[in-house]
């Protein structure tokens, strides 16, 4: 798993090197639960690089909801014609300075960061305490006084290298609780702004609340399906995982409600 490869070494490596360097960090100054803080701090440290991305993604949701009448006009004006639809729809992008692949960034950026995240915490949580990984971990760190000799797991009570499953105490139980509840708050406070507002038009057009439907199905699907799903793999996965994943939820929903506060429509009431 670290073996030096292309992905290794442009993300894994990195990721590890900065985790372990907060660990000596918080160790040298004698904090507790050093580890644990590590993956905190790392998780903030990720989170704002990947704010810009996340700043466009709102932007770009936000434009989209404010077309939405007009491209509702349009699906029904060309829904015999999708070439000319396309075409239409394209101009009022440009109009509105929407890029629709922007919308995108934050998750395809996202993604090669998180699956580095998770082979790094699983090497480390999983195999951290013993010395053939230890060993291995030293050897591709950048510099001999991050190299470790030991790695302490535990956070006010919790050992972060165990799931919940395996633990088999009650309070083990509330972590997967906790985030199935969080990314729930974090859908249900993200997903209304692909809603659409008008109420009266879902009555007076059934042809066109298919598209609607659609968005209400996804909408379900992200708020309650996600969240269970979230909290079963916590289950299963060691607490500093679910760690990561819980500050990542918080530091999103603050950073959401930080952008909708600043937004020009915000005092629309």
């Amino acid at each position: 798993m670290l073996q030096p490869n292309f992905f290794n070494t442009i993300f894994l490596f990195p990721i590890l090197n900065l985790l372990i360097a907060l660990y000596k960090l918080f160790s040298l100054i004698k904090l507790p639960g050093d580890f644990g803080w590590a993956i905190i701090s790392l998780t903030v440290i990720i989170r704002i690089a990947l704010h810009p991305f996340f700043k466009q993604q709102l932007e770009t949701a936000k434009k989209l909801q404010d077309i939405k009448p007009i491209t509702d006009k349009l699906n029904e004006k060309y829904k015999k014609d999708p070439k000319k639809l396309q075409q239409e729809q394209m101009r009022i992008y440009q109009e509105a300075g929407i890029n629709p692949a922007a919308g995108c960034l934050f998750m395809i950026v996202q993604i090669p960061i998180f699956l580095a995240l998770y082979q790094t915490f699983y090497t480390l949580l999983l195999n951290g305490t013993t010395g053939k990984i230890i060993e291995r971990i030293n050897n591709v760190l950048y510099a001999p006084f991050l190299k470790i000799q030991s790695l302490d797991t535990w956070f006010f009570g919790f050992n972060l290298a165990l799931t919940p499953a395996k633990a088999k105490l009650w309070y083990y139980y509330l972590i997967p609780v906790i985030t199935a509840g969080l990314q729930y708050w974090q859908a249900n406070v993200m997903t209304p702004t692909m809603a659409p507002e008008k109420k009266v038009d879902e009555k007076s057009d059934k042809k066109g609340s298919t598209g609607d439907d659609f968005q209400k199905a996804m909408g379900m699907q992200m708020k309650y399906i996600l969240p269970l799903m979230i909290g079963w793999f916590s289950y299963s996965m060691p607490i500093g995982l679910s760690v990561y994943w819980n500050i990542f939820s918080i530091f999103s929903i603050w950073q959401y409600q930080q952008l909708k506060i600043k937004a020009p429509t915000s005092g629309k009431k």
